[in-house]
Formats: C-alpha cells, structure tokens, sequence
C-alpha cells in the first residue's frame, strides 16, 4: 500500500517567502517613522511634565524641544510645530505632522502622526 506523502510544494514555498519577504520590507520601512513618533510622544510627555507649576514660556518650552531633537536626531518635526497652550497650571504640548516612507517604484505610504503631552 501507497501512503499519501505530506509536506509543502515547491509553489506553496515560493508563495510564503514572497509573503514572508514583503511583510518584513514593509516592517523595515515604518518601523523606524513609529520608533521616531514614540520618542516624540516621550519627549512631550516629559515636557509636559517638567513645565507643570512653574511659569515657562513658550519660547523655553520651544528651545528645550530643540535640544531634546538634536539629542535623539528627530527630524520630522521642528520646535516651531509645536502648539502649546496653557491648562490650569501645566502646559499642554501637542504636535501633528504627515510622514512619507517610500516602499518601492513609486509606491509609498503616508502615516499621519498626532502626539501630546497629555
């Protein structure tokens, strides 16, 4: 008696690496516009928090932002992007910016980030 034979087909193989090596070109290319979001979102946070009960301007708030980019290489958003407004005692931080992360060809992907010290 023949047993049937298991396992994969050369077709199902190629099919799955080609799934598997677009998925991984895809985390490449966005992985580091969120690692950049995140470490805005953390600096706000941190302004935010430094900020609160004490009277900064806005212009303080602004050149310490400028500091904190040049120190984690930042460069989707400047220090003039930020809307600052005052709640009560803290100030709250906000940004909004659009990043384009090209994937192939003329193929890519626009990410709209929002971020605040909140």
């Amino acid at each position: 008696m023949r047993t049937r034979q298991k396992g994969i087909t050369l077709m199902g193989l190629i099919i799955g690496s080609f799934l598997l090596v677009l998925v991984a070109l895809l985390a490449m290319r966005l992985l580091p516009s969120y690692i950049e979001y995140f470490t805005i979102k953390k600096n706000l946070v941190s302004l935010g928090k430094e900020t609160a009960g004490r009277d900064a301007t806005a212009n303080e708030i602004r050149r310490s932002f400028e500091s904190r980019t040049a120190i984690d290489d930042i460069t989707s958003i400047k220090s003039t992007d930020l809307a600052i407004t005052k709640e009560g005692n803290a100030y709250v931080i906000a940004a909004s910016y659009r990043r384009e992360v090209p994937l192939f060809a003329n193929v890519g992907v626009y990410i709209d980030f929002e971020a605040s010290s909140r």
